[in-house]
């Protein structure tokens, strides 16, 4: 049978999983935003099911969005660009971001791209 401490992670771990550094850790915790179990030893340890990155975020993040931008220059490289898209996207995903991604068709040098104007006006 697992004991409660057979669950949790080093504050490095949940730092790595949160995106965030072992000092901002350490900040909610002081602040009360976060609750660390404790070892006999005094090293913190955290509930990664409890660690969402969403539980955490400002409300001024929560509100931020997060555009990503995808570009290949001809038609043969449609698929190309449906690759860049779908890694954008779990990339995005996985940091827990609100997001939009914008792809378009055509040349670097071609500035009057619908995708890169809607880009620039975000």
């Amino acid at each position: 049978m697992l004991s409660n401490m057979d669950r949790l992670v080093s504050i490095g771990e949940a730092a790595k999983a949160l995106g965030v550094s072992i000092t901002t850790l350490r900040r909610w915790e002081a602040s009360g935003k976060l609750v660390a179990e404790h070892t006999a030893g005094g090293h913190r340890r955290y509930d990664l099911a409890k660690l969402k990155p969403e539980l955490f975020r400002s409300e001024a993040e929560a509100c931020r969005r997060t555009v990503a931008y995808a570009r290949v220059s001809s038609h043969d490289q449609k698929d190309d660009l449906e690759r860049q898209k779908q890694v954008l996207e779990l990339y995005c995903a996985r940091q827990g971001w609100t997001f939009e991604v914008i792809a378009d068709l055509g040349s670097g040098m071609n500035y009057q791209k619908k995708g890169l104007k809607r880009l620039l006006e975000s």
